[in-house]
C-alpha cells in the first residue's frame, strides 16, 4: 500500500485538546482512558465538532476492543488486515502499531502492509481460516455461506468468536470509510499512533 507523504486536507474541523470544553473535553478524556494513549487520536477528533457523532465512534471502538471471546492480538490482526483491504493507510499504520503492542510479530506486521491476499500472511492454520472469513466480510460479504462459517468453527473457532471477528471487520468498514472520506486516511504518516515507539 503506497504511503503518500502528502494528501488531501482534512475536510472537517478537528478541535485541539487544549481547546476542548464541556462535553467534548469529557469525551476526549474517555478516549484517552479507553485507548491508554497520552493524546486523542485524530480518528476520534474527526467527529469532535459534533459530540453526538463522536459518541458513536467511541462506542464502536470501545465495543470491539473490550475484553471478549477473542484475544486483542487477533482483533488487531482483523483490524489491520481489514484496513489494508479497504485501502486505508492511516488505519493500517495505527492498528499495526497496536498489533505489535499486543504480541504480533514484526514479520506479520510487515506482511499485512505488503500482502496482496490473505494467503500470504504468516498465520497458523487455525487463524488463517478465520482470516479467510474476515477477508470475505470485507470483499464480498453477501457471498458468505454457511460453509464459510462452518469452516471457521471446524478449525476451532466458536460461533461467538466468529461473530466477534465479523463484528470487528464490519466496524472497520465504517471506521476506514470515515477516515478516508474526511481526508485523514491518505497516509500512514498521518497516524500519530504509528509514529510511537513499539519497544
Amino acid at each position: 500500500m503506497e504511503d503518500t507523504p502528502t494528501g488531501p486536507t482534512i475536510r472537517v474541523p478537528l478541535i485541539e485538546e487544549e481547546d476542548a470544553t464541556g462535553e467534548t473535553a469529557e469525551l476526549y478524556a474517555q478516549v484517552k482512558e479507553r485507548t491508554g494513549l497520552p493524546f486523542v487520536p485524530d480518528m476520534f477528533r474527526l467527529a469532535s465538532s459534533d459530540p453526538r457523532l463522536m459518541k458513536v465512534v467511541i462506542a464502536g471502538f470501545s465495543g470491539v476492543f473490550a475484553p471478549s471471546t477473542l484475544e486483542r492480538e487477533v482483533k488487531e490482526i482483523v483490524a489491520s488486515w481489514t484496513s489494508k483491504l479497504n485501502g486505508c493507510p492511516y488505519c493500517v499504520g495505527t492498528h499495526s502499531w497496536f498489533l505489535e503492542m499486543f504480541g504480533g510479530s514484526e514479520e506479520l506486521v510487515a506482511a499485512i502492509r505488503t500482502a496482496d491476499n490473505v494467503e500470504e500472511l504468516p498465520l497458523d492454520d487455525k487463524t488463517m481460516v478465520l482470516m479467510r472469513l474476515v477477508t470475505k466480510v470485507s470483499i464480498n460479504a453477501y457471498k458468505i455461506t454457511d460453509k464459510d462459517w462452518k469452516d471457521a468453527e471446524d478449525a476451532g473457532w466458536t460461533n461467538a468468536q466468529c461473530l466477534d471477528a465479523v463484528f470487528v471487520a464490519s466496524m472497520f468498514a465504517f471506521i476506514n470509510r470515515l477516515v478516508d472520506s474526511t481526508g485523514l486516511g491518505s497516509s500512514v504518516t498521518r497516524s500519530r499512533i504509528s509514529q510511537l515507539p513499539t519497544g
